[in-house]
């Protein structure tokens, strides 16, 4: 059959299943390349769907038309050459090479220019001891007196032998590079040219320090928590993590939760707990006033509904991620919404680039009121069309039944559309999950709480997480519970360190 032979319902039929075909094409493409991609899902398995949807999506074309077209080829992406990558390392070796004739007779030539490469090379980590002397006097006039001796310095471990900056390496490696404590150990065993077999440094040790450091470390994080509490509007979010409890049996493992607070641009505040409890959100947030930034989970709205002074806001980027996980069920109709909610995105960028500053609440206020109302008449006409558990129809009621927190952004010009921030904090610990199998109870997951809230901390503040530790490390055991620990918290620490 030709193609002048298709009717029109056809043609419509196939364009229909082709517009749904690329939806799944565009879903299955956001799981496996997107940032928020699912980890259960298989890489090789996705490709294969893709690759299935890609041939189906050609086949429904081919019988409706063909296009022939020129494609303008559009301005190269800029190449970062070597060159300028590597600009900021420093020079350790120069290596002159001169051409072997005039190695043979300097005299008969003349230097008139030269080229010059570079190549860049690595000096591998080496354990080294650090030599602490303290001269001890004795009064030349008085013998009797006692000998003078200046104090030992004051380290994490009281007579031990580990310095601020390994033990500060330990907890980079752990929580920010995601190395396990035996794999620390073989490496610092290789690091100290030790026999085979042997460990000058066991996971013991390395366990050891860990739970010192904690120790110290949480006090930080605890004012971290304050200050952030206090500035008024605080993202939060939650995310399940499989750790092993040798309670159970046969090596089984249970789920904890890893709950976040943040704000854009701030710190981080990770909490570890052992359940997903209403209870648990009054814990970590107390008597907080102020805008709690969070998705639907009941229970936010639980304390939302507890505390009078707390307000609402709601996430765009959950309303919409369920939209466009259904999308194939009414392309056409999932695509208005989609398209209604990605005009509120494209005016926040364009307020982004002006800075527009507080008055981004005004211009909410001027220029959503169009797109919202027409969003909320055609989701609430889509929530009379679906079943109530179809994919649409959740993703319908979800937004219907959030719409006063979503739309409290318009009464205010910090908060952003979306909780990203707070989720982008999160992934990090996830990319570490493997980590958790590591920890020998559940309860021992409060202290890997506290380290990822430096590390991702410092991260978002663009600060080294090993020298910021080593830095803390070496000044928090002199101090006392009076000093201030401001100064150290990763929001101010380059300005106190270079101060």
């Amino acid at each position: 059959m030709s193609a002048a032979a298709i009717s029109l319902d056809e043609v419509q039929l196939l364009r229909e299943e082709n517009a749904l075909l690329r939806v799944q094409i565009a879903w299955l493409t956001q799981q496996l390349f997107g940032p928020g991609r699912s980890e259960k899902l298989d890489r090789a398995q996705l490709l294969l769907q893709i690759d299935a949807l890609e041939k189906l999506t050609t086949a429904a074309e081919r019988p409706v038309e063909t296009i022939t077209y020129e494609r303008v080829a559009g301005p190269a992406p800029k190449r970062t050459l070597p060159a300028e990558s590597f600009a900021h390392l420093p020079v350790k070796e120069t290596l002159i090479i001169e051409p072997e004739a005039v190695r043979a007779d300097p005299s008969l030539y003349e230097r008139i220019a030269e080229e010059r490469t570079f190549e860049v090379d690595v000096i591998p980590p080496q354990l080294f001891k650090r030599e602490i002397v303290r001269p001890k006097y004795r009064h030349r006039l008085d013998r009797h007196r006692a000998p003078l001796l200046a104090p030992a310095p004051k380290r994490i471990v009281a007579g031990g032998f580990a310095s601020a900056g390994l033990i500060a390496w330990a907890l980079t490696a752990k929580y920010g590079d995601h190395l396990p404590l035996y794999r620390q150990e073989k490496m610092l065993a290789r690091w100290s040219n030790a026999k085979p077999g042997q460990a000058p440094i066991s996971r013991q040790n390395l366990s050891d320090w860990v739970g010192a450091a904690t120790a110290q470390l949480e006090a930080l994080v605890k004012a971290m928590k304050r200050e952030l509490l206090a500035t008024g509007y605080v993202q939060v979010d939650e995310t399940p993590i499989r750790c092993n409890d040798p309670d159970l049996r046969d090596g089984q493992t249970t789920t904890g939760w890893l709950w976040a607070l943040a704000r854009p641009g701030g710190d981080v505040v990770f909490a570890w707990r052992l359940s997903r409890r209403h209870d648990e959100a009054e814990k970590l947030l107390g008597n907080f006033a102020g805008i709690l930034h969070s998705d639907g989970y009941e229970a936010y709205a639980a304390y939302v509904r507890a505390h009078p002074r707390v307000e609402w806001a709601g996430c765009w980027a959950h309303a919409r991620r369920r939209f466009f996980e259904s999308a194939a069920e009414r392309p056409r109709t999932a695509e208005r919404v989609l398209s209604l909610i990605g005009q509120l995105y494209a005016l926040e960028a364009q307020w982004d680039e002006e800075q527009v500053g507080e008055r981004r609440a005004a211009l909410r206020q001027a220029h959503f009121a169009r797109p919202l109302f027409r969003l909320r008449r055609l989701v609430s006409a889509l929530q009379k069309r679906v079943r109530p558990r179809s994919g649409l129809g959740q993703a319908s009621a979800y937004l219907l039944g959030q719409w006063e927190p979503l739309t409290a952004h318009l009464r205010h010009s910090q908060t952003r559309l979306d909780t990203n921030a707070v989720e982008n904090a999160i992934r990090p610990s996830k990319l570490g999950a493997k980590n958790w199998l590591f920890v020998g109870h559940p309860a021992a997951g409060d202290r890997a709480a506290v380290i990822y809230s430096l590390v991702v901390s410092c991260q978002r503040h663009g600060h080294d997480p090993h020298a910021y530790l080593k830095d803390v490390l070496t000044r928090l055991p002199a101090m006392t519970s009076q000093d201030d620990l401001t100064p150290l918290l990763p929001a101010h620490w380059k300005a106190s360190a270079n101060s």
